[in-house]
């Protein structure tokens, strides 16, 4: 007869399968072994060289997560940091999912308030956020004196007692993590230039260089594969009129809503860009003429059914030409599928505006 636990009621092998020892405990038990893996001075060279290896936020922050389940073993590993708006954002993780996901936001929030380290037995008990439940430990990314982000580990099991480190393990893990910390600052940074050189300042579109570089990768790609390339190019109809009657700051305004529409039209592979002034253009890779014309009905028609500048208490309607051309059908590079598509635009505002025009063929109202 197999032994049943008096505790459980399951029998003993089931009981020592489901009695998981929780992160307190699993801390106490490795503090040894983590303190001979974090004191070599072969630990430090290696994160220098790994850390630097790259300038992509991702693998910086992917290897501090991998390495990070070497040291200490929890269910869940994140790398937190500010995105582009400057909202916290998982760099990368590994084991993270969707009901520890609370958990994650308040300790990596703390730390980032804070700037030192959290050590939680229980995130219900210790913190007044709803949602946050089992136990976490957490260690800011210090780079130039402050937080830039946040290495958590999470376990959805509460301990009995509070994980604990020395306060020399403490000191060797934060040396440890300044080398990642200052890498994938600067990955980072350079991230932003790099999203600030190709985007327009007002819209928050691509820019025209951007535009251009796109046209010129995707048309030697859909070259070299075989498959359509195609491009929208929109000019909004009376938008003078909206600078001339309610003067430039509601004009910019106008245009940021326009980008809005235009944006949300397009789909996930498609890049919208500001050409300039009021006139857009959408670069649709892998798409016929068919697919473009589909898009470029979705744009025409939200921009003529939206109320602009509605929050200031007025009542703007706008329209939009449109040109769509597509390669091979009707240019051979870049230059001539933005030609083609330009005068496609043109030619719809030579027949009134409000309407699309197939490069080479009759607008279609």
């Amino acid at each position: 007869m197999t032994p049943i636990s008096a505790k459980s009621g399951l029998p003993d092998s089931v009981g020592r399968r489901t009695r998981r020892v929780d992160l307190a405990a699993r801390l106490k038990g490795r503090v040894r072994s983590l303190r001979t893996q974090l004191e070599r001075r072969e630990a430090l060279l290696e994160a220098i060289r790994e850390a630097n290896a790259t300038v992509d936020p991702k693998k910086v922050a992917g290897w501090l997560v991998h390495r990070a389940r070497t040291w200490i073993p929890c269910p869940c590993w994140a790398v937190v940091a500010r995105d582009m708006k400057g909202d916290l954002t998982v760099i990368a993780d590994e084991g993270l999912t969707a009901n520890v996901m609370p958990s994650l936001w308040v300790a990596a929030q703390w730390v980032m308030r804070h700037g030192s380290e959290l050590l939680s037995g229980d995130l219900a008990k210790d913190s007044s956020k709803s949602g946050a439940t089992g136990s976490a430990i957490a260690f800011p990314l210090v780079c130039r004196n402050r937080p830039i982000g946040v290495l958590v580990g999470l376990d959805p099991m509460p301990s009995a007692a509070l994980p604990a480190l020395s306060a020399s393990l403490s000191l060797a893990l934060r040396s440890i993590l300044e080398a990642p910390a200052i890498a994938l600052d600067n990955a980072l940074s350079l991230q932003r230039a790099e999203a600030v050189s190709v985007t327009d300042d007002l819209t928050g579109l691509y820019n025209s260089r951007y535009l251009n570089l796109v046209l010129r990768r995707e048309a030697k790609r859909a070259s070299r594969s075989g498959r359509p390339l195609s491009l929208l190019f929109l000019d909004l109809d009376g938008f003078k009129q909206v600078n001339d009657t309610y003067g430039h700051l509601a004009g910019s305004k106008a245009l940021v809503e326009a980008s809005a529409i235009i944006r949300g039209s397009a789909r996930e592979t498609d890049v919208a860009a500001r050409f300039g002034g009021d006139e857009f253009s959408v670069v649709l890779p892998d798409t016929g003429c068919e697919g473009a014309l589909s898009v470029a009905e979705r744009i025409r028609e939200r921009i003529g059914a939206c109320v602009f500048l509605a929050s200031d208490g007025l009542s703007v309607h706008l329209t939009a030409s449109i040109g769509v051309a597509t390669l091979p059908d009707v240019a051979a590079s870049a230059e001539e599928l933005i030609r083609a598509a330009d005068v496609a635009m043109y030619r719809v505002k030579d027949a009134g505006k409000d309407g699309i025009c197939i490069a080479q063929e009759a607008p279609a109202f």
